[in-house]
This record gives C-alpha cells, sequence and structure tokens, in this order.
C-alpha cells in the first residue's frame, strides 16, 4: 500500500495583511469598501475587519509618504474601474492598453494595487484574492515561504511567476511572486504578519529586523520585512 507524501509542518500561520499609510482614516475610508471590509472603529480607523480573523487588515500610520513602486501590493476584484475612480483611485496602466488581464492602479497615497474586473453579480463580498511579491529570484521566494507555510510552490509554464494557495486568508486567495528587473529600495508599504516562532524562521534564513512590543520584525531572503507574533498553544503544533 502506498502512502501519499506529507507537507512538512508549517512554521508559520497566515495573521494580517498590512498597509503603512499617513493618513491612516483616508486610507481606512478607501480600503474598506474596495476590499470589502468594514472599519473597526470609526473613533480609531486603523482596523479592518472581516468574517474571520485572518480577513483583518491593519493600516499602520508612518511618517514617509510612497516614493518608490513598492514590493507587494494587493490584487482585487472589482465591478467596474470607474468605482474605484469615484472613490479616489488612480489608473497607471489601463487593461486595455497593455493587453494584460488587469488594471494597474495607485490608491490616494500611491500604493499600487491591481483591479481585475468581474461580470455584474459576481464581485464577491470579501474582493482581496491575491498578494503579489516583486522579487529577484521567485522560485527561490516562493518555495521559501511555501516551506514556511507547510505548502507546495506552482508554476504554471505559460506563466513566469509562482505561486502559493490556500496558505493566507482563504483558498481561493494566492501569494504570488513575479520576477522583476529592479532592486530593492526601500521597505515596502505592504507587509503580512504571521503567528510563528522567531528561532525557527532565523534558523530557516530569515533575518532580524527589530523587536516591538508583542511581536518581532524579520526579513526574508530577499529583505521584505515581516511581523511574527508567538503562537499560542493551539495555534501551531
Amino acid at each position: 500500500m502506498t502512502t501519499e507524501p506529507q507537507m512538512p509542518r508549517p512554521l508559520v500561520t497566515w495573521k494580517a495583511l498590512c498597509l503603512d499609510a499617513v493618513d491612516v482614516a483616508a486610507q481606512s475610508r478607501f480600503w474598506a469598501p474596495v476590499l470589502g471590509l468594514d472599519v473597526a472603529d470609526p473613533t480609531a480607523p486603523h482596523r479592518l475587519d472581516g468574517p474571520t480573523a485572518r480577513h483583518t487588515v491593519w493600516l499602520n500610520e508612518v511618517d514617509r509618504p510612497h516614493r518608490v513602486k513598492n514590493r507587494m501590493h494587493p490584487d482585487i476584484d472589482s465591478a467596474t474601474i470607474e468605482e474605484l475612480v469615484a472613490r479616489g483611485a488612480t489608473v497607471l496602466a489601463p487593461a486595455e492598453a497593455t493587453g494584460l488581464g488587469w488594471t494597474v492602479m495607485a490608491d490616494p497615497e500611491g500604493n499600487e494595487f491591481c483591479a481585475f474586473l468581474r461580470p455584474p453579480g459576481q464581485v464577491p463580498g470579501y474582493r482581496l484574492h491575491g498578494v503579489v511579491v516583486d522579487c529577484a529570484d521567485p522560485q527561490a521566494q516562493a518555495r521559501w515561504w511555501g516551506a514556511l507555510f507547510g505548502a507546495e510552490a506552482t508554476h504554471a509554464p505559460e506563466h513566469d511567476w509562482w505561486t502559493l494557495e490556500g496558505v493566507a486568508v482563504d483558498e481561493r486567495m494566492t501569494l504570488d511572486f513575479v520576477p522583476v528587473p529592479e532592486p530593492r529600495t526601500a521597505p515596502s508599504r505592504v507587509h503580512w504578519d504571521v503567528t510563528g516562532r522567531v528561532e525557527e524562521l532565523l534558523a530557516r534564513g530569515a533575518e532580524p529586523r527589530w523587536e516591538q512590543p508583542g511581536w518581532t520584525v524579520l526579513a526574508d531572503p530577499e529583505g521584505n520585512e515581516f511581523c511574527v507574533f508567538p503562537p499560542a498553544d493551539h495555534d501551531i503544533t
């Protein structure tokens, strides 16, 4: 009798997506409807909530504006581009001009995201369907993160990117690692939070950045920062 190969124990689980913002209130007003989330507390609008804790998006106040292209960006579903523009987004590269299946846009603070049009009535309530990561070596990055999440990275021959499925908010949401020619020059204004044990991640090649009360900031092999929160006993076994 043969047995299916077992994936290794995950070292991390998805916790949240984080977006830096100069104006947290304005960015919350923009991103909540765009993502299909709710502002948790209008008097302190730094957290967007959804059906589960994994849907959480944090708006982190920073004093540095967007200056260079982010190394991570969200992919979202939308009924129309006009709806996003009406909310304050800007079109950077329309799909009809690039020939791609999405429109590249910027939020009110200049952070890039890609909008995928869905037929009327088929836009899901939760509109974030992916996070894209710019990489010098997308295969290595996808496999590094896949080993942490306990998932196998996949690669379609017709595409030049690598993908992790089912490791983030839901089974539909993907983490996509794409090749880019330009080097990393500044911290991205988008990052994700995970639950895990810092010592295990350092042993796998993560780099220490700094400590915060309640979490630790590390960087992956290409220097992208992410935050690690200690697990409860039932989170990771």
